[in-house]
């Protein structure tokens, strides 16, 4: 089959309909017509039919020039985090973690060459560093995509990934990857620290131990609840 061609049973329009709802996202929340055609590549009257289409299931609203995403889309995400085991499971000891150092843990997986979060606690403090649920990072570029990755550290394979925080962002994040009974990485959990409160080598010294210790308890609870690795818990596969 060549490269671009698609299976019988695909569904263009479909396709076309989704590409039109990622085409929002946090840098651009609201697009006009010709926007949503241009960045979707499609005409203005596909683009509107979809929109419009969007707007009568209640995923879409328009102002009659800016169109934007409905609280609606929600029920998206929603149906695929229902449906995990995972963050339900680790919730208590995300929870857990986060009491005892004080800063925002997070739980990722991996989706092809991306980080996503499906579960956070966020320190309670004024300026925590606290990542959204179902935000997506490039997983090279972040210590829990590398984690999961099992990319190469200065210590041979990741058991902790740690990155230091840079003047743009001033974020130190801190990772380690999650395993099923079977030693496949399924998930990873980070914590993120802002660097001008503590540094590399204390974020290693005093939070390291607690991390891997959420990461231990989380590892035997699948132990116990999954007596074999099971797909919806996020199993973390890459291109």
């Amino acid at each position: 089959m060549p490269v671009n061609a698609r299976a019988p049973h695909f569904v263009r329009s479909f396709e076309r309909g989704l590409a039109v709802i990622r085409a929002f996202d946090a840098e651009h929340p609201a697009h006009t017509l010709s926007e949503v055609a241009r960045a979707c590549d499609l005409t203005r009257a596909a683009a509107r039919r979809l929109l419009l289409t969007l707007a009568d299931l209640g995923y879409v609203r328009s102002d009659g020039r800016l169109f934007r995403l409905t609280p609606r889309i929600l029920e998206l995400g929603y149906a695929y985090l229902s449906g995990l085991d995972l963050p339900r499971l680790a919730a208590p000891y995300l929870e857990q973690l986060v009491s005892l150092v004080g800063e925002s843990a997070a739980l990722c997986v991996l989706e092809g060459d991306e980080a996503v979060c499906v579960a956070q606690v966020p320190a309670r403090r004024v300026m925590a560093a606290a990542v959204a649920v179902g935000a997506r990072f490039p997983a090279h570029g972040t210590a829990v995509g590398r984690a999961m990755l099992n990319l190469p550290e200065a210590a041979g394979a990741a058991e902790y990934v740690l990155l230091d925080g840079d003047p743009e962002d001033g974020v130190t994040t801190l990772a380690a990857p999650v395993r099923d009974r079977g030693g496949q990485v399924v998930a990873g959990v980070s914590l993120a620290v802002h660097s001008g409160r503590m540094s590399a080598t204390t974020v290693r010294r005093d939070l390291l131990p607690r991390l891997r210790a959420a990461v231990a308890a989380i590892e035997a609870d699948l132990r116990i609840t999954d007596p074999a690795p099971d797909a919806s818990l996020g199993t973390a596969t890459h291109r």
